[in-house]
């Protein structure tokens, strides 16, 4: 399954793979909290996973190199040491004693989806072989034969350009969820970046997925992220 973090909580697009390797069963959902999902197959997430205690992640570095233009969407994820902060204010400082950074804005509004996550996967180790983190501007730079976006997601060009890759794989979809969701809590660029997570899932399960980073953090989440 793909998934992407939206104003309503998580949105799940998820389907099967056919022998012939193509989709069968799609199907989506809305989903408040992160336990909904997590034992469901393999889940391809656009979320921080393995965090640092010390700075950058290796993963970051080389996803912001690869997409040249579209480097901006690849923001630094969180220190570890972050993750206890209840405001703003503390996620900096607490960001600045680790690593001599304070944490960004779009960052810090992330960081309850990233500690609900965080604790999904150390109370059952088992699901951090399933879990995965992905970047949908990485996906679909892949899916556009290698090379970055060339306009930003929220111009009309933009848009135009990752809704005509996503149709082409998963047709009507994107119109389906759009009709069926209020804008106030989902946008229609949330629905085509859970879709190129899914897209990256399908990569994963075939083992043709590029995956970028590969250490460990210190709780043993994997710091990487595959497209």
């Amino acid at each position: 399954m793909g998934v992407d973090g939206c104003r309503a909580g998580w949105l799940v697009v998820r389907g099967r793979l056919g022998p012939d390797g193509g989709w069968r069963d799609l199907s989506w959902s809305l989903e408040v909290e992160a336990v909904a999902f997590v034992d469901w197959g393999l889940v391809a997430i656009d979320m921080p996973i393995g965090l640092s205690a010390e700075g950058p992640r290796r993963c970051d570095q080389l996803a912001r190199s690869l997409l040249g233009p579209r480097r901006s969407s690849v923001f630094p994820a969180p220190v570890r040491q972050a993750l206890a902060a209840r405001s703003y204010a503390e996620a900096c400082a607490l960001s600045q004693a680790a690593c001599g950074r304070k944490l960004s804005q779009q960052a810090y509004n992330l960081m309850g989806k990233i500690r609900q996550l965080d604790q999904l996967l150390l109370q059952e180790p088992d699901r951090i072989a399933r879990v995965y983190e992905v970047h949908p501007e990485l996906a679909f730079a892949q899916w556009n034969g290698g090379e970055p976006m060339a306009q930003a997601k929220k111009t009309a060009a933009g848009a135009a350009q990752r809704q005509a890759l996503v149709e082409a794989s998963f047709p009507a979809l994107v119109a389906e969820i759009a009709c069926a969701v209020p804008r106030s809590q989902l946008a229609i660029d949330d629905i085509r970046d859970a879709l190129a997570c899914l897209w990256s899932a399908r990569r994963i399960a075939l083992g043709e997925a590029l995956e970028l980073g590969g250490e460990r953090d210190e709780r043993g989440l994997w710091m990487r992220i595959c497209a």
